[in-house]
């Protein structure tokens, strides 16, 4: 790696449509920073410190208090995105303007997860990703961040960010997310992990990849959104019965290979398995969502985590047909309870 990459510096355009002149001069005030810094850090599982680029988003109004947002291991940096941007971000019915997470009020820090191969260790942890997050919070001059909102893996960055570096942050927002893998998720994450190692094997890397995420999809929905979509006969194409649901697995896979690799997907997925935090270390204080429907984090974990947490901590049981997806799917029902978290 060279020199240390400069920060770019950009403004949010401007909506056509003209607003009340207040409403005018804070959006222009929003600014965008995409950009890395390199940071050195000492991997759990590496062999001596290491340097490496912290890929982030910071953007919101200039002077307001920063709040982190991370989610699963698939999401990237990119939680919320300009209105001229091809592609919206993966939160970006929570994030913006006047939405839950509000950019007018909030200033939201994003980093891409980092993978083994970035920190030269055969593995990446939990812990790894959260000492990345705070160095790159002293490279940008931030002493404090008012939340950490994690979901699914984000939720388990958070706890060992907490546990860490507390005095880095004053709350923690988690979302279907606990200080443990349950080992039934740790059981169907494997067999994802065999799979893409088979593909490695056989030169068939791509579709192992695909099948492995179609395998995931099957866990990250509930049970009652794919009965509801998938209740039809199946029709017999090529010799052979197809399913409806098999349509709707074989694009899932498909849209994954194009923007994930096998190396980074074993790398996070093995990650997620490694995660492990004594709740009782914890103690700033926390809110935590879960999904009656989610089969990954099931709400005894929750409940666990809740009545071990050092700091204490609030939980909100939502009813969704989503599963663990909830967190991506129920922007209505989850708004109204982040206003409230990141305001506490």
């Amino acid at each position: 790696m060279t020199g240390q990459p400069q920060a770019v510096h950009t403004r949010l355009p401007v909506p056509s449509r003209i607003d009340a002149a207040s409403g005018e001069a804070r959006r222009a005030q929003l600014t965008v920073q995409r950009s890395a810094r390199r940071v050195t850090l000492h991997p759990k599982y590496g062999r001596g410190p290491v340097a490496v680029d912290v890929r982030y988003l910071w953007t919101g109004a200039p002077d307001a208090p920063t709040v982190v947002v991370q989610g699963g291991i698939s999401a990237d940096r990119d939680v919320v995105t300009s209105p001229a941007a091809a592609t919206p971000g993966w939160w970006q019915g929570l994030v913006g303007e006047g939405r839950a997470i509000d950019l007018r009020q909030w200033r939201v820090l994003a980093i891409d997860w980092l993978e083994s191969a970035e920190l030269d260790a055969p593995s990446v942890s939990s812990e790894d990703q959260a000492d990345a997050i705070a160095a790159l919070l002293g490279e940008l001059g931030i002493h404090r961040v008012q939340a950490f909102v994690g979901a699914s893996y984000g939720a388990m960055v958070a706890l060992a960010f907490a546990a860490r570096h507390p005095q880095a942050v004053a709350r923690l927002v988690l979302l279907a997310g606990a200080h443990r893998p349950h080992p039934l998720a740790t059981a169907q994450r494997s067999v994802q992990r065999n799979i893409v190692r088979l593909g490695q094997a056989s030169g068939r890397v791509e579709e192992a990849l695909a099948l492995a995420r179609q395998l995931a999809m099957t866990t990250y929905r509930g049970s009652e959104e794919f009965a509801r979509r998938f209740d039809a006969p199946p029709v017999q194409v090529d010799g052979r019965f197809r399913f409806p649901v098999e349509d709707y697995l074989e694009q899932a896979g498909r849209r994954f290979v194009q923007r994930f690799d096998a190396g980074r997907f074993l790398a996070l997925s093995e990650s997620i398995d490694l995660h492990e935090v004594r709740p009782e270390a914890v103690t700033v204080p926390a809110t935590l969502i879960g999904f009656a429907s989610d089969r990954l984090v099931p709400l005894t974990d929750l409940c666990e985590l809740q009545r071990r947490l050092g700091g204490g901590g609030t939980l909100a049981v939502l009813d969704s047909p989503y599963g663990h997806d909830a967190f991506l799917k129920e922007t209505e029902q989850l708004a109204p309870l982040l206003r409230d978290a990141l305001c506490a």
